[in-house]
């Protein structure tokens, strides 16, 4: 990695660490029950056994089984969604895809939604995040299937089997959503479709954070080929890149890491999109920054996002994929309208 990108990479880092770090307690100090900053910091003090904190137990309790696991799964969720969307944009060239473009999302959804209406998730604790994982499993071995019909696989089919399939599998999702009797069944559909977090515990954050750290690795160490193959696949093969091999190492991880981020926080839109996009406009395209960058930026937005989603009409709580689409729709059509801009100059 030369100089230059190094730079970059650092001065990213450090200043997306910084901001996570202030809003990671701001988030664990706001809520229904408020609790002072240098509470928050006394008790994270404690805990790393630098000293005894001031805090009262229910301080403790709030901030140690509820708003913690939270934080620390919006930047687990936020990193997968980011790291995903670079990955897809570098993949298929275009800085308008996101981790949803190959179905993922929603099969990881239609996964949720049978749980729900089935009622499994009140009798096993993790069946809908299991079942939800299980389709956005299902969902991309069913799209690559699709794609290599012919014993021809290309990014172009993956990106049209994913589409049709998707729009098949969200026909499905509404058809249970419309067909189901259960009242509170179709609520919760409903708020989970949404995306949200206000259910998060550390069990959550145990089984989520080691397959969203291994996918980003992943994602990291291949993010040089990842350069060579957005340039042209001959030229990348010509320089010893596996190309097969290579793309769908990063499909499947990529896949995987949104599978995961949907799992436990449902559907949320425009991070994959927003995180990455702007990265790119900061720090150029190269994948050895813009990927790790993108963790942390999708972690922060993420983050930022939810405290703003149970906080602004506190004690409700607004669905945090509310927030990011709020946020996301005027920013894609800004997009659109650069590039559009951007072509009517050439």
């Amino acid at each position: 990695m030369n100089s230059p990108v190094l730079v970059r990479l650092g001065i990213g880092l450090a200043f997306l660490l910084a901001i996570a770090f202030a809003l990671a307690i701001t988030a664990a100090a706001v809520g229904p029950y408020t609790i002072p900053p240098s509470h928050v910091m006394d008790i994270l003090a404690e805990w790393l056994g630098a000293g005894e904190s001031s805090a009262s137990d229910t301080e403790r309790a709030i901030v140690g089984t509820i708003r913690l696991p939270r934080i620390i799964l919006a930047l687990t969720v936020g990193a997968a969604l980011g790291v995903a969307g670079a990955v897809m944009q570098g993949l298929f060239r275009n800085p308008m895809a996101d981790p949803g473009i190959i179905g993922v999302s929603t099969g990881g959804a239609l996964g949720a939604v049978i749980a729900i209406a089935t009622g499994a998730q009140a009798v096993v604790a993790l069946a809908l995040p299991a079942m939800s994982f299980a389709g956005a499993t299902a969902t991309l071995v069913l799209v690559y299937f699709v794609a290599s019909i012919g014993g021809r696989f290309s990014m172009a089919a993956l990106l049209l089997a994913g589409v049709a399939i998707s729009a098949f599998i969200a026909a499905i999702i509404s058809a249970i959503i419309l067909f189901t009797s259960n009242l509170q069944a179709q609520r919760e559909m409903l708020f989970w479709l949404a995306g949200g977090l206000s259910a998060s515990t550390w069990t959550d954050v145990r089984i989520a954070l080691p397959i969203v750290l291994f996918g980003v690795a992943t994602a990291i160490v291949l993010a040089r080929d990842l350069n060579l193959l957005m340039v042209s696949e001959e030229e990348a093969r010509s320089l010893g890149v596996r190309v097969g091999l290579t793309r769908n190492t990063l499909l499947l991880a990529t896949s995987l890491i949104t599978g995961a981020a949907v799992a436990f926080s449902g559907t949320i839109a425009f991070v994959g999109l927003i995180a990455p996009h702007t990265l790119r406009l900061v720090i150029g395209a190269d994948h050895r920054a813009l990927v790790p960058l993108s963790a942390m930026g999708g972690g922060v937005f993420l983050l930022a996002a939810d405290t703003l989603s149970r906080t602004v009409i506190d004690p409700a709580e607004i669905p945090v994929g509310v927030v990011t689409a709020l946020v996301g729709a005027p920013f894609f059509v800004l997009l659109l309208a650069r590039n559009k801009a951007r072509a009517s100059m050439l």
